[in-house]
């Protein structure tokens, strides 16, 4: 499970912030009776902002959400979307007993949906870029370690070791014909937490366009995916949150990226950690030790195309420290740009998005 950074939309603030403004009025909720809700989940009315775009927000995944369109279907797009939302939270939540993912750890294994199936296909070639770095096999450990039930505490060593040998994607398998998940030892369980919300927006980003949409905005709970450019043919301003703000209070930012046509994913350690005996843990686990991982970066940020990759590679670079990530962008220029922030709040941006980038922090930027 991964909580992320959260990402600002700049420059649409009036429509993703304002909910309480008087420039905004209600507007009816099409979306179906048919929609199976769970606890947790909640589709708040659409609202009518001042520019005449419609934004709705959306609970689920565990995490608040804003989605924003302009145009003559937007109302309908984003009832859509919303729907959307729910029934992917069903398909893929950890903590929703009929979820594919919830039965399969449940059983041991199972057949699951062509969608559940293509995310897992997703995660071994994630694992298989890496070198096993991203993993979400990892989730019995992330549990044990309280962060699915925030019954924090560092297991002991005993555990840690018996539990390291139920994580390994490669011991896990996938029939591409059938979609049956099988393991190769007893306890094995999976969580796609890590590229859920990242799926989750590249389908939103889908229904807008079937409804003839040229311009919208999502933010998943700090991924955030665009489509287009914003109505008036400017880039939109998405601006990365300094990872401090949740330890100190303050309420800077990073820096900020223009983009149009793709999503912007952000994994950092401090928005969901806990603290015992003087030391931080943070919740993006090392997968070659079993506990929270020690990098030295503060917050990594992906600008891809595609909101699964974007979501998928956030965390393995968190993972892999600066030199580290930097290698693997070297790798892999052509797939996907970043901006790292390491703990000496220097501020690095591949040269691919230098030119959209500014912040007030030292900036170096990588080359390919």
């Amino acid at each position: 499970m991964k909580k992320i950074i959260r990402i600002a939309a700049i420059l649409v603030m009036t429509s993703v912030m304002a909910g309480c403004s008087d420039s905004k009025d209600t507007v009816s909720d099409n979306v179906s009776d048919s929609t199976e809700y769970n606890e947790g989940q909640s589709i708040l009315e659409t609202t009518q902002n001042s520019d005449g775009s419609y934004t709705k927000e959306v609970f689920a995944m565990d995490t608040y959400m804003t989605l924003s369109a302009s145009g003559d279907a937007a109302q309908e797009a984003l009832d859509a979307a919303a729907e959307e939302i729910i029934r992917l939270d069903n398909l893929f939540s950890t903590n929703i007993a009929s979820s594919d993912i919830a039965k399969v750890n449940e059983e041991g294994g199972g057949t699951v949906s062509e969608e559940t199936a293509y995310l897992i296909e997703k995660s071994i070639e994630f694992y298989n870029q890496t070198n096993g770095v991203y993993d979400i096999t990892i989730y019995p450990l992330v549990r044990e370690w309280g962060f699915t039930t925030e019954e924090y505490h560092v297991p002991s060593d005993d555990t840690i070791s018996k539990l390291m040998n139920l994580v390994g994607t490669d011991m896990m398998h996938l029939d591409e014909e059938s979609y049956e998940v099988t393991f190769d030892k007893e306890g094995m369980m999976i969580d796609l937490g890590t590229i859920a919300k990242g799926y989750t927006s590249q389908k939103i980003m889908d229904i807008f366009k079937e409804y003839g949409l040229s311009s919208g905005l999502v933010s998943l709970g700090g991924n955030v995916q665009v489509l287009g450019t914003k109505e008036d043919g400017s880039r939109w301003k998405i601006a990365i949150q300094n990872p401090d703000n949740d330890l100190d209070g303050s309420e800077d930012f990073l820096g900020v990226v223009e983009v149009e046509d793709v999503a912007v994913t952000t994994a950092g350690g401090y928005e969901r950690y806990f603290e015992q005996d003087g030391v931080i843990y943070r919740h993006i686990f090392d997968t070659s030790t079993g506990c929270p991982t020690t990098s030295s970066l503060k917050s990594v940020t992906v600008i891809a195309q595609d909101g699964t990759d974007a979501d998928g590679y956030d965390t393995p670079l968190f993972i892999m420290d600066k030199d580290g990530a930097i290698e693997f962008y070297k790798e892999h220029a052509d797939q996907f740009e970043m901006i790292l922030m390491d703990e000496d709040d220097v501020v690095y941006v591949t040269e691919g998005i230098s030119d959209y980038f500014t912040s007030d922090y030292e900036t170096q930027i990588i080359s390919k």
